[in-house]
């Protein structure tokens, strides 16, 4: 930031370049003005993640609709900065073609009834959640005893096939590490998924706002990417992501059982 430069306006200005450098390198930008060029997305999570995603989401063109548990009053200074709309949680799917879940696991079964009616047809649903049993969410007994993987609890829990991205990415990369494709220093991160066409459309996504993506597998397999996994928080580009997932254990640490 410069020396005497508000953070509202640096940000401003930085959302200027993003947009910019978007219009080059993202497959929706390159057709921008035209019907399909931009999405509605919808964010349930206003915390690192998911207020970092408002942020470059609409940086780079999409319309963003942000919610978080406390109301949208409280979500007034990131609607300045970015232009999101703030709503209830009930109201971010509407229209949405993607649903970014992205709040603490112990809180997903307490989302409202009817969280994703009236998204747009074949709307994906990103989550970006982590099972911390000690330091947050408790004892998840259908993770613990029947093995079932974080996210597809979490698909349990909101009636909604999930793609798994973002839950091992550092929060301030989103801003700062994005990369043009091809570019040596690009990061690359693990998407998990079941259905195919839903999951390229999340890579698609993630290769727009800068990164590249390895397939990790359906959900069954998504335990490879989460908390203490050798993926978990790599800065790392596609051939060292792609050997991490592979080292994995789907036995989990102690500090990681409730």
């Amino acid at each position: 930031m410069r020396r005497g430069c508000d953070p509202l306006t640096w940000w401003r200005g930085r959302r200027r370049r993003i947009r910019s450098e978007a219009a080059q390198d993202s497959p929706w930008s390159r057709t921008a003005g035209t019907e399909g060029s931009t999405m509605k997305i919808g964010i349930i999570g206003a915390g690192n993640i998911g207020g970092n995603l408002t942020r470059r989401l609409t940086a780079l063109g999409h319309e963003v609709s942000v919610a978080n548990s406390r109301g949208p009053e409280t979500l007034a200074a990131l609607v300045e900065e970015t232009g999101a709309t703030a709503v209830d949680a009930s109201e971010a799917a509407r229209g949405a073609e993607v649903v970014v879940v992205t709040v603490p696991l112990k809180n997903v079964p307490d989302l409202p009834a009817g969280l994703l009616d009236g998204a747009a047809e074949d709307f994906v649903v990103i989550d970006t959640g982590n099972y911390y049993p000690r330091e947050r969410d408790g004892r998840i007994d259908a993770i613990e005893d029947e093995g079932l993987t974080e996210s597809r609890w979490t698909e349990r829990q909101i009636g909604h096939p999930v793609v798994k991205a973002f839950n091992g990415t550092y929060a301030q990369d989103i801003l700062d590490r994005p990369r043009p494709a091809g570019d040596p220093e690009r990061l690359a991160l693990p998407v998990a998924g079941d259905d195919e066409t839903a999951k390229k459309k999340v890579r698609l996504l993630i290769d727009e706002l800068g990164f590249d993506t390895v397939d990790a597998g359906g959900i069954d397999e998504s335990w490879r990417q989460q908390p203490n996994t050798p993926v978990y928080g790599l800065r790392e580009g596609v051939d060292a992501v792609t050997q991490a997932l592979a080292g994995a254990s789907p036995e989990r640490s102690e500090a990681f059982r409730g």
